[in-house]
Protein backbone atom coordinates (compact mmCIF):
# COMPACT_ATOMS: atom_id res chain seq x y z
CA UNK A 1 0.00 0.00 0.00
CA UNK A 2 0.99 3.65 -0.36
CA UNK A 3 1.50 5.57 2.87
CA UNK A 4 2.96 8.81 4.17
CA UNK A 5 5.97 8.30 6.42
CA UNK A 6 7.79 10.72 8.73
CA UNK A 7 11.42 10.22 7.68
CA UNK A 8 12.76 12.20 10.65
CA UNK A 9 11.48 14.98 12.93
CA UNK A 10 11.26 18.27 11.09
CA UNK A 11 9.45 20.54 8.64
CA UNK A 12 6.60 19.33 6.39
CA UNK A 13 9.13 18.15 3.79
CA UNK A 14 9.98 15.16 6.02
CA UNK A 15 6.63 13.62 5.03
CA UNK A 16 7.40 11.12 2.25
CA UNK A 17 5.29 8.79 0.13
CA UNK A 18 6.44 5.20 0.67
CA UNK A 19 5.32 1.62 0.01
CA UNK A 20 4.40 -0.37 3.11
CA UNK A 21 2.91 -3.83 3.61
CA UNK A 22 -0.84 -3.82 4.20
CA UNK A 23 -1.34 -4.29 7.97
CA UNK A 24 -3.26 -7.22 9.40
CA UNK A 25 -6.28 -6.91 11.67
CA UNK A 26 -5.62 -8.56 15.00
CA UNK A 27 -8.08 -9.63 17.71
CA UNK A 28 -10.72 -6.96 18.24
CA UNK A 29 -9.63 -4.99 15.17
CA UNK A 30 -10.84 -4.22 11.67
CA UNK A 31 -8.76 -3.43 8.58
CA UNK A 32 -10.18 -0.42 6.76
CA UNK A 33 -9.53 0.47 3.11
CA UNK A 34 -9.05 4.19 3.65
CA UNK A 35 -11.06 6.47 1.36
CA UNK A 36 -10.33 9.64 3.36
CA UNK A 37 -8.18 10.66 6.33
CA UNK A 38 -8.45 13.77 8.49
CA UNK A 39 -5.51 16.06 9.28
CA UNK A 40 -5.12 17.35 12.84
CA UNK A 41 -2.63 19.40 14.87
CA UNK A 42 -1.42 16.34 16.79
CA UNK A 43 -0.15 15.05 13.41
CA UNK A 44 2.07 18.14 13.22
CA UNK A 45 3.34 17.55 16.76
CA UNK A 46 4.17 13.94 15.83
CA UNK A 47 6.01 15.14 12.72
CA UNK A 48 8.05 17.50 14.91
CA UNK A 49 8.96 14.64 17.25
CA UNK A 50 6.89 16.04 20.13
CA UNK A 51 3.99 13.56 20.21
CA UNK A 52 5.16 9.98 19.61
CA UNK A 53 2.60 7.23 19.03
CA UNK A 54 1.84 4.94 21.98
CA UNK A 55 3.74 1.64 22.16
CA UNK A 56 2.56 -0.88 19.58
CA UNK A 57 0.84 1.74 17.39
CA UNK A 58 1.79 2.43 13.76
CA UNK A 59 4.47 5.08 13.33
CA UNK A 60 2.51 6.58 10.41
CA UNK A 61 0.64 9.81 11.22
CA UNK A 62 -3.13 10.11 11.04
CA UNK A 63 -5.72 9.84 13.81
CA UNK A 64 -9.02 9.54 11.93
CA UNK A 65 -10.17 7.70 8.84
CA UNK A 66 -13.24 6.74 6.85
CA UNK A 67 -13.64 3.96 4.32
CA UNK A 68 -14.72 0.34 3.90
CA UNK A 69 -13.99 -2.63 6.12
CA UNK A 70 -11.59 -4.82 4.12
CA UNK A 71 -11.06 -7.55 6.75
CA UNK A 72 -12.25 -8.39 10.24
CA UNK A 73 -10.00 -9.76 12.95
CA UNK A 74 -10.94 -12.38 15.55
CA UNK A 75 -13.32 -11.43 18.36
CA UNK A 76 -15.16 -8.81 16.28
CA UNK A 77 -18.92 -9.27 16.09
CA UNK A 78 -20.39 -5.96 14.90
CA UNK A 79 -18.51 -5.32 11.66
CA UNK A 80 -18.44 -7.23 8.39
CA UNK A 81 -16.33 -6.93 5.26
CA UNK A 82 -17.80 -4.18 3.08
CA UNK A 83 -19.25 -2.08 5.92
CA UNK A 84 -18.76 1.68 5.53
CA UNK A 85 -17.17 3.09 8.69
CA UNK A 86 -15.27 6.00 10.16
CA UNK A 87 -12.90 5.44 13.03
CA UNK A 88 -10.66 7.06 15.59
CA UNK A 89 -7.17 5.53 15.49
CA UNK A 90 -4.00 6.16 17.47
CA UNK A 91 -1.91 6.31 14.29
CA UNK A 92 -1.62 4.98 10.75
CA UNK A 93 -4.34 7.03 9.05
CA UNK A 94 -2.16 8.52 6.27
CA UNK A 95 -2.28 5.34 4.19
CA UNK A 96 -4.41 3.31 1.81
CA UNK A 97 -5.17 0.77 4.56
CA UNK A 98 -5.35 1.25 8.32
CA UNK A 99 -6.14 -1.02 11.28
CA UNK A 100 -8.69 0.32 13.76
CA UNK A 101 -9.89 -1.07 17.10
CA UNK A 102 -13.44 -2.28 16.43
CA UNK A 103 -14.97 -0.37 19.40
CA UNK A 104 -13.59 2.89 17.98
CA UNK A 105 -15.29 2.43 14.61
CA UNK A 106 -18.68 3.93 13.86
CA UNK A 107 -21.08 3.67 10.92
CA UNK A 108 -21.05 6.66 8.60
CA UNK A 109 -23.76 9.10 9.68
CA UNK A 110 -26.78 8.88 7.39
CA UNK A 111 -26.13 10.68 4.11
CA UNK A 112 -22.40 11.20 4.72
CA UNK A 113 -19.66 10.37 2.23
CA UNK A 114 -16.30 9.08 3.49
CA UNK A 115 -14.60 12.41 2.69
CA UNK A 116 -17.00 14.15 5.09
CA UNK A 117 -17.04 11.44 7.75
CA UNK A 118 -13.23 11.35 7.94
CA UNK A 119 -13.33 14.84 9.48
CA UNK A 120 -15.50 13.69 12.39
CA UNK A 121 -13.76 11.28 14.80
CA UNK A 122 -10.79 13.17 16.27
CA UNK A 123 -12.61 16.44 16.92
CA UNK A 124 -16.00 15.01 17.88
CA UNK A 125 -14.47 12.45 20.28
CA UNK A 126 -12.36 15.24 21.83
CA UNK A 127 -15.13 17.79 22.16
CA UNK A 128 -17.69 15.31 23.47
CA UNK A 129 -15.48 13.89 26.22
CA UNK A 130 -14.24 17.33 27.32
CA UNK A 131 -17.16 19.71 26.86
CA UNK A 132 -20.07 17.36 27.59
CA UNK A 133 -18.52 14.79 29.94
CA UNK A 134 -15.69 16.51 31.82
CA UNK A 135 -17.21 19.99 31.43
CA UNK A 136 -20.76 18.83 32.29
CA UNK A 137 -22.30 21.33 29.87
CA UNK A 138 -25.99 21.88 30.53
CA UNK A 139 -28.75 23.72 28.71
CA UNK A 140 -28.65 27.47 29.24
CA UNK A 141 -24.97 27.81 30.10
CA UNK A 142 -22.49 30.12 28.39
CA UNK A 143 -19.29 28.78 26.82
CA UNK A 144 -16.10 30.46 25.59
CA UNK A 145 -14.20 28.51 22.95
CA UNK A 146 -10.67 29.54 22.02
CA UNK A 147 -9.58 28.81 18.45
CA UNK A 148 -13.17 28.88 17.27
CA UNK A 149 -12.33 28.44 13.57
CA UNK A 150 -10.17 25.34 14.10
CA UNK A 151 -11.40 21.79 13.67
CA UNK A 152 -11.92 21.54 17.43
CA UNK A 153 -13.45 25.01 17.59
CA UNK A 154 -15.98 24.58 14.79
CA UNK A 155 -17.05 21.26 16.31
CA UNK A 156 -17.30 22.71 19.83
CA UNK A 157 -19.39 25.69 18.70
CA UNK A 158 -21.90 23.42 17.01
CA UNK A 159 -22.16 20.84 19.80
CA UNK A 160 -22.43 23.51 22.49
CA UNK A 161 -25.20 25.22 20.53
CA UNK A 162 -26.97 21.90 19.88
CA UNK A 163 -27.04 21.19 23.61
CA UNK A 164 -28.48 24.59 24.50
CA UNK A 165 -25.48 26.81 25.25
CA UNK A 166 -24.76 30.40 24.34
CA UNK A 167 -21.34 30.45 22.67
CA UNK A 168 -18.53 32.99 22.44
CA UNK A 169 -15.47 32.12 20.37
CA UNK A 170 -12.09 33.70 19.73
CA UNK A 171 -10.40 33.75 16.32
CA UNK A 172 -7.55 35.63 14.69
CA UNK A 173 -9.01 37.24 11.56
CA UNK A 174 -12.23 38.73 10.26
CA UNK A 175 -12.73 35.74 7.95
CA UNK A 176 -12.29 33.31 10.83
CA UNK A 177 -14.61 35.35 13.04
CA UNK A 178 -17.21 35.31 10.28
CA UNK A 179 -16.93 31.52 10.10
CA UNK A 180 -17.56 31.28 13.86
CA UNK A 181 -20.58 33.55 13.59
CA UNK A 182 -22.06 31.48 10.76
CA UNK A 183 -22.03 28.56 13.18
CA UNK A 184 -23.89 30.60 15.80
CA UNK A 185 -21.14 32.00 18.04
CA UNK A 186 -20.46 35.56 19.13
CA UNK A 187 -16.97 35.96 17.66
CA UNK A 188 -14.08 37.89 19.27
CA UNK A 189 -11.07 38.83 17.17
CA UNK A 190 -8.30 38.35 19.71
CA UNK A 191 -5.91 40.45 17.60
CA UNK A 192 -8.06 43.57 17.88
CA UNK A 193 -10.01 43.07 21.13
CA UNK A 194 -9.38 41.90 24.68
CA UNK A 195 -11.48 38.77 25.08
CA UNK A 196 -11.61 39.27 28.86
CA UNK A 197 -13.26 42.66 28.40
CA UNK A 198 -15.65 41.37 25.73
CA UNK A 199 -16.71 38.48 27.97
CA UNK A 200 -17.28 40.89 30.84
CA UNK A 201 -19.42 43.20 28.68
CA UNK A 202 -21.34 40.39 26.99
CA UNK A 203 -22.23 38.58 30.21
CA UNK A 204 -22.90 41.65 32.36
CA UNK A 205 -19.75 40.91 34.39
CA UNK A 206 -21.11 37.47 35.33
CA UNK A 207 -18.56 35.51 33.26
CA UNK A 208 -18.89 32.25 31.33
CA UNK A 209 -19.64 28.84 32.75
CA UNK A 210 -17.13 26.85 30.67
CA UNK A 211 -13.97 27.67 28.73
CA UNK A 212 -12.51 25.20 26.23
CA UNK A 213 -8.89 26.25 25.66
CA UNK A 214 -6.28 25.05 23.16
CA UNK A 215 -3.75 27.81 23.95
CA UNK A 216 -2.56 27.59 27.57
CA UNK A 217 0.34 29.78 28.68
CA UNK A 218 -0.65 33.33 29.54
CA UNK A 219 -4.28 32.59 28.67
CA UNK A 220 -4.62 30.76 31.99
CA UNK A 221 -4.97 33.79 34.25
CA UNK A 222 -7.15 35.58 31.70
CA UNK A 223 -9.39 32.53 31.46
CA UNK A 224 -9.79 32.49 35.24
CA UNK A 225 -10.88 36.14 35.10
CA UNK A 226 -13.53 35.19 32.51
CA UNK A 227 -15.12 32.38 34.49
CA UNK A 228 -18.34 32.73 36.45
CA UNK A 229 -18.97 31.29 39.89
CA UNK A 230 -18.53 27.49 39.72
CA UNK A 231 -16.97 27.87 36.27
CA UNK A 232 -14.96 25.13 34.57
CA UNK A 233 -11.77 25.61 32.56
CA UNK A 234 -10.96 22.68 30.27
CA UNK A 235 -7.43 22.61 28.85
CA UNK A 236 -7.07 20.50 25.71
CA UNK A 237 -4.13 22.14 23.93
CA UNK A 238 -0.94 24.08 24.54
CA UNK A 239 -0.36 26.18 21.43
CA UNK A 240 0.95 28.99 23.64
CA UNK A 241 2.91 27.28 26.41
CA UNK A 242 2.61 24.49 28.96
CA UNK A 243 3.75 26.82 31.75
CA UNK A 244 2.00 29.74 33.45
CA UNK A 245 1.99 31.63 36.74
CA UNK A 246 -1.43 32.32 38.23
CA UNK A 247 -3.15 33.96 41.16
CA UNK A 248 -5.06 31.16 42.89
CA UNK A 249 -7.27 33.47 44.96
CA UNK A 250 -10.07 33.78 42.34
CA UNK A 251 -9.96 30.00 41.83
CA UNK A 252 -10.88 29.63 45.48
CA UNK A 253 -13.27 32.54 45.66
CA UNK A 254 -15.27 31.48 42.59
CA UNK A 255 -14.96 27.75 43.41
CA UNK A 256 -13.58 27.01 39.96
CA UNK A 257 -12.62 23.69 38.39
CA UNK A 258 -9.53 23.46 36.19
CA UNK A 259 -9.17 20.21 34.27
CA UNK A 260 -7.65 18.87 31.11
CA UNK A 261 -7.14 15.71 29.10
CA UNK A 262 -5.51 14.05 26.12
CA UNK A 263 -7.17 11.44 23.93
CA UNK A 264 -4.54 9.43 22.06
CA UNK A 265 -3.20 7.40 24.98
CA UNK A 266 -6.58 6.44 26.43
CA UNK A 267 -7.54 2.78 26.39
CA UNK A 268 -9.66 1.19 23.69
CA UNK A 269 -12.35 0.66 26.31
CA UNK A 270 -12.46 4.37 27.16
CA UNK A 271 -12.53 5.43 23.52
CA UNK A 272 -15.17 2.80 22.80
CA UNK A 273 -17.37 4.28 25.51
CA UNK A 274 -17.02 7.71 23.89
CA UNK A 275 -17.91 6.17 20.53
CA UNK A 276 -21.10 4.67 21.94
CA UNK A 277 -22.10 8.00 23.49
CA UNK A 278 -21.49 9.79 20.19
CA UNK A 279 -23.54 7.26 18.25
CA UNK A 280 -26.45 7.66 20.66
CA UNK A 281 -26.36 11.43 21.21
CA UNK A 282 -24.53 13.06 18.27
CA UNK A 283 -25.05 10.78 15.26
CA UNK A 284 -28.74 11.82 15.06
CA UNK A 285 -27.60 15.48 15.00
CA UNK A 286 -25.21 14.71 12.16
CA UNK A 287 -27.87 12.78 10.23
CA UNK A 288 -30.24 15.76 10.49
CA UNK A 289 -27.40 18.19 9.61
CA UNK A 290 -27.97 20.07 12.85
CA UNK A 291 -24.19 19.73 13.21
CA UNK A 292 -21.58 18.89 10.56
CA UNK A 293 -17.80 18.89 10.24
CA UNK A 294 -16.43 22.03 8.61
CA UNK A 295 -14.06 21.03 5.80
CA UNK A 296 -11.75 23.71 4.43
CA UNK A 297 -10.51 21.56 1.52
CA UNK A 298 -9.52 18.09 0.41
CA UNK A 299 -6.07 17.22 -0.92
CA UNK A 300 -4.54 14.04 -2.37
CA UNK A 301 -2.69 11.91 0.17
CA UNK A 302 0.49 12.71 -1.75
CA UNK A 303 0.08 16.37 -0.72
CA UNK A 304 0.16 15.68 3.02
CA UNK A 305 3.12 18.06 3.38
CA UNK A 306 1.08 20.88 1.84
CA UNK A 307 -1.78 20.12 4.24
CA UNK A 308 0.64 20.53 7.16
CA UNK A 309 2.02 23.79 5.73
CA UNK A 310 -1.46 25.25 5.41
CA UNK A 311 -2.47 24.19 8.92
CA UNK A 312 0.72 25.55 10.49
CA UNK A 313 0.33 28.85 8.61
CA UNK A 314 -3.15 29.36 10.06
CA UNK A 315 -4.77 29.25 6.62
CA UNK A 316 -7.39 26.62 7.46
CA UNK A 317 -10.95 27.03 8.71
CA UNK A 318 -12.16 23.70 10.02
CA UNK A 319 -10.40 20.62 8.68
CA UNK A 320 -8.29 19.36 5.78
CA UNK A 321 -9.05 15.87 4.52
CA UNK A 322 -6.58 13.72 2.58
CA UNK A 323 -7.81 11.42 -0.20
CA UNK A 324 -5.66 8.35 -1.00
Amino acid sequence: MKAIEISQPGAPDVLHLVERPVPTAGPGEVLVRVEAAGVNRPDILQRLGQYPPPPGVSDLPGLEIAGTVAAVGPEVSRWREGDAVCALVAGGGYAEYCVAPAPQALPLPHGFRPRDAAAIPETFFTVWTNLLERGRLTDGETVLIHGGSSGIGTTAIQLARAFGATVLATAGSEAKCAACERLGARAINYRTADFVQVVRETTGSRGVDIILDIVGGDYLQRNIECLAMHGRLIQIGLLGSSRAEINLRPVMQKRLTITGSTLRTRSVEEKGAIARALEARVWPLLASRQVAPVIDRTLPLTEAAEAHRLLEAGKVIGKIVLIP
